[in-house]
């Protein structure tokens, strides 16, 4: 896939996953200004909803270390739609049961591999921000963006520093 340049204009969401309790100020500066945040899960830390809830509106998911009253109240997949994007978000994507083509989806997020990627499937565009927290497995430390462009879902990885 040739590299997207993130537009200037329309709704701009960001995309993150796999927290475990590090927030990043690295991560709260690179999603300044977007219109939509969405975490796939493994967030490790309450507060950091709320963090990200002061830079844009949240969706998040639970993830499987996620744990507690305040865990159990997040649902461990969405559904949601904005703009022309009709999004599924579930923290590990082996875990889909379902055609995304068939649920009328066309995007696809997910996190807990910790590998960022962008796939481009026939209807659906598959989206893993990667990890945002600690480093693990000598994986590089990512988030994402994500918009519509011409009827059409599109995405970038975005590198932070360690």
């Amino acid at each position: 896939m040739q590299p997207l340049r993130q537009p200037s204009s329309g709704e701009r969401i960001g995309v993150i996953s796999d927290t475990h309790g590090l927030l990043r100020p690295e991560a709260l500066q690179a999603l300044g200004g977007v219109d939509r945040i969405l975490h796939a899960g493994d967030i490790g830390d309450p507060n950091h909803l709320d963090a990200l809830a002061r830079i844009a509106p949240v969706t998040a998911i639970r993830g499987n270390i996620d744990r507690g009253d305040w865990a159990e109240a997040l649902p461990e997949t969405a559904n949601l739609t904005i703009g022309g994007l009709r999004i599924h978000m579930i923290h590990d994507r082996k875990a889909l049961q379902v055609d995304p083509r068939t649920e009328g989806w066309n995007v696809v997020i997910s996190g807990h591999s910790h590998k960022p990627g962008i796939e481009e499937t026939g209807s659906a565009l598959w989206l893993n921000p990667g990890a945002a927290g600690p480093r693990r497995f000598h994986l590089p430390i990512t988030l994402a963006f994500l918009w519509e462009e011409a009827g059409r879902p599109r995405a970038i990885i975005h590198p932070l520093p360690a």
